[in-house]
């Protein structure tokens, strides 16, 4: 089965505990709408294949990882579009949650999806106990404070940001987490995986800014410009476009290079160099190449 159908069919299956005789509905019918149809599932996609390059030795704690790391993922974009943060009316092209539904079921869904992601990795690991602790603890890492998903939204409270900083916790934190996560659920050592997470992280976020600043409304399913509408650090801004982009080749090759050597090396590389091409804007391709 390919990672997608094996993410799908987790997703599935964790979303129905959660919605069980779809009470209360409102609330069930949002978590629904939050997270389907998904996303590229760029960030489950990369702990499955770590795992898979390790061995799989446990394919049903790394299928929990992977949902359980999309399900945060999925959660923070509910709470980043609500008006106290991003105020964005569109996510992958449709309605936001708080704009479909309303805002106290915005949070409430954001909120019962970080629950779901722990609540997974618990029920489905109940082959492999000796896992439960480790993966949840790597992967609240990724997603609380002082370095996780938590921290990046709080920096943007500060009055002074540094870049590094806001975009290690905001974007790559996860991405850390979802190679760790992988390694850990083959019985393998994260260690080694963590820098290519790290540098991958780096490499979406630069791309994100890119998107941000350069892309034309509606490629990416969600509203363009909003760094500057509130005063964010940029990679743009800060760079200039073919300093971004450099940037991004860069963290590209960072992540390849990063790689362990293992069985599933070549397969990693030809992913990442592949995946590599997407995350420039369309308007900007010819530039880059």
């Amino acid at each position: 089965m390919d990672a997608i159908k094996r993410i799908d069919r987790g997703m599935e299956k964790a979303i129905a505990f959660a919605t069980a005789r779809g009470r209360p509905p409102i609330l069930a019918d949002a978590l629904k709408y939050a997270v389907f149809p998904g996303g590229a599932r760029v960030r489950p996609r990369l702990c499955l294949a770590i795992a898979g390059a390790c061995g799989d030795k446990n394919p049903a704690a790394a299928d929990s990882a992977a949902v359980a790391i999309e399900l945060l993922h999925c959660a923070s974009l509910v709470h980043d579009d609500m008006p106290c943060f991003d105020d964005a009316a569109i996510r992958r092209g449709k309605p936001s949650v708080h704009i479909k539904f309303d805002e106290p079921i915005a949070l409430l869904t954001g909120d019962a999806l970080i629950v779901l992601s722990f609540e997974t990795i618990a029920r489905e690991c109940a082959l492999t106990p000796e896992l439960i602790g480790p993966l949840i603890a790597t992967i609240g890492r990724a997603v609380g404070m002082p370095h996780g998903i938590v921290a990046g939204q709080g920096w943007e409270s500060e009055p002074e940001i540094k870049l590094e900083d806001y975009h290690k916790a905001k974007t790559a934190a996860l991405f850390t987490g979802a190679t760790a996560a992988g390694a850990i659920a083959a019985g393998a050592d994260p260690l080694p995986w963590m820098p290519l997470g790290n540098a991958l992280g780096a490499a979406y976020q630069v791309a994100d800014d890119l998107h941000d600043m350069k892309a034309e409304s509606g490629d990416m399913g969600k509203p363009c410009g909003q760094d500057a509408n509130f005063e964010r650090p940029n990679s743009v801004r800060e760079l200039g476009v073919q300093g971004a982009l450099e940037a991004l080749r860069k963290r590209v090759e960072e992540a390849v290079e990063a790689i362990p050597e293992c069985k599933g090396a070549d397969m990693l590389r030809a992913l990442i160099r592949n995946e590599a091409t997407r995350l420039v804007p369309k308007n900007l391709a010819h530039t880059a190449a």
